[in-house]
């Protein structure tokens, strides 16, 4: 499965085991994980909040890495975020990218992230000392997409 939203943590390693597994063709893998930064437009953020619509969010990301597919030659695609309430300083985000190539593998990954934080529907609520409140999608991840038009 290369998509799995979940509440639970995951592991970089056992995630990059399990896309390589056995293959010799790999020649790059490049993975990204995202945290839980503590920072906020005004003080703290001890957590956030994510909700999101299941069957929604799944399309969403399947149809980001189809994209990311018809661009680079990858041999494999990861793509693990996680909902719920989480503190600051956890993981949140994996986007795995395997391929022959390492700037196919570095350009793609980069990409899906992109998409992901501007186009999969994520609602996320910061909670600024134990006030709850959503946010909005930032300007520079949106002006972030113009790199690949």
């Amino acid at each position: 499965n290369m998509i799995s939203i979940q509440q639970g943590d995951f592991n970089l390693n056992t995630e990059i085991q399990a896309m390589t597994n056995g293959s010799t063709n790999v020649g790059a893998v490049v993975g990204f994980i995202g945290l839980v930064r503590d920072l906020a437009s005004s003080g703290d953020v001890t957590a956030i909040e994510l909700e999101h619509y299941p069957a929604m969010t799944e399309k969403s990301l399947a149809d980001i890495i189809a994209q990311a597919q018809q661009r680079w030659p990858l041999l494999a695609v990861r793509v693990i975020h996680r909902i719920g309430y989480l503190k600051a300083g956890e993981q949140i985000v994996l986007v795995a990218v395997a391929s022959q190539h390492r700037h196919a593998a570095f350009d793609a990954a980069a990409y899906i992230m992109d998409f992901l934080k501007t186009k999969a529907p994520f609602w996320k609520k910061e909670y600024i000392n134990g006030v709850g409140q959503w946010v909005e999608a930032k300007t520079s991840d949106n002006e972030a997409l113009q790199r690949w038009s």
